[in-house]
């Protein structure tokens, strides 16, 4: 027996040999297959090269197995069962309602939103566990495309092809002062107002900062040089305690004021002649298999934070 060719047996040409011996011969088994009998003739030999044996005995009466046929009919039922044994888990396993979920989402979502949503992820689907890390826009698109998490949650459309992308919570950003501060008395600031005191802004990569450059651009035709930029900062909870430490102002997500408006710590203000909006968006790869429990906390979340 030809050992090193053995490797090169096929499924197709195992269940060839299977509907071959249920059938009798090559005609009605050619016939059930839809084959023309030369190529399934051509099968069967080239399964008989790749074993190194004959493995089928021709007579005018019908066929027979040799010995060696014998053993390899014996374990093609047995592949083929295992095959299908296979096809059943992994049928069983995308019905399950239980599962980890592994997700990476920017600061806003991570920090502001999906704690909410996890709690009520807890009363509705106990048996699903989501794992978040928290990195900027960029790197969180990064973990989604190397395969380090299965979803991801970002403050940017994002423009590559191998993701699927859902567009889910509007956010406003706003100019976020101390609440006595000297703006503070206004309802709105003008560009100009913002751009002669000392302002706070976040890291390179940052959702919050791309889409406040992109406005700038677009409706001013400027850029963030023209701000008194006295400091960087890696999340909006740091760019938050430097406003209150009396550092500066920012401009920052509704979401991570809410609380510091609430108790009268900060004050926000809409810039008036820079209107700043985003939208949230769920990722992840198109290939990804979305079991069950991935569709659950889809819907979830869908519903959680309906779209408007």
């Amino acid at each position: 027996m030809n050992e090193d060719k053995f490797k090169d047996i096929t499924i197709q040409q195992l269940e060839i040999l299977m509907a071959l011996v249920e059938a009798g011969s090559f005609t009605k088994a050619a016939g059930k297959l839809f084959l023309s009998q030369p190529s399934l003739t051509k099968q069967i030999q080239n399964l008989e090269e790749s074993a190194g044996t004959r493995l089928v005995n021709r007579a005018a009466a019908g066929i027979s197995l040799t010995p060696e046929g014998q053993i390899v009919f014996d374990y093609a039922r047995r592949i083929i069962r295992l095959r299908e044994d296979a096809r059943e888990r992994v049928m069983r396993l995308k019905d399950q309602a239980s599962g980890h979920i592994y997700v990476s989402a920017s600061t806003i979502p991570a920090t502001y939103i999906l704690p909410h949503l996890l709690g009520r992820l807890k009363d509705v689907h106990p048996a699903i566990q989501v794992h978040v890390q928290m990195h900027d826009s960029e790197e969180t698109l990064q973990t989604v495309l190397n395969d380090q998490v299965e979803m991801g949650f970002i403050g940017k459309e994002p423009a590559n092809k191998k993701l699927i992308s859902r567009r889910l919570w509007r956010d406003s950003l706003v100019l976020a002062v101390p609440a006595d501060h000297p703006l503070a008395k206004q309802k709105t600031a003008k560009l100009g107002d913002i751009t002669r005191v000392p302002f706070i802004i976040r890291e390179k990569g940052s959702g919050t900062r791309d889409i406040i450059e992109e406005c700038l651009e677009k409706q001013q035709g400027t850029s963030l040089s023209r701000f008194n930029v006295i400091c960087e900062m890696g999340s909006s909870e740091a760019v938050k305690e430097a406003i209150l430490a009396g550092l500066g102002v920012s401009i920052l997500s509704t979401f991570a004021i809410k609380r510091e408006i609430s108790g009268g710590l900060l004050t926000a203000l809409h810039v008036s002649n820079c209107s700043i909006e985003r939208y949230f968006y769920l990722i992840y790869k198109k290939q990804f298999p979305l079991m069950m429990y991935h569709r659950n906390f889809l819907d979830l979340v869908k519903r959680h934070f309906p779209f408007k």
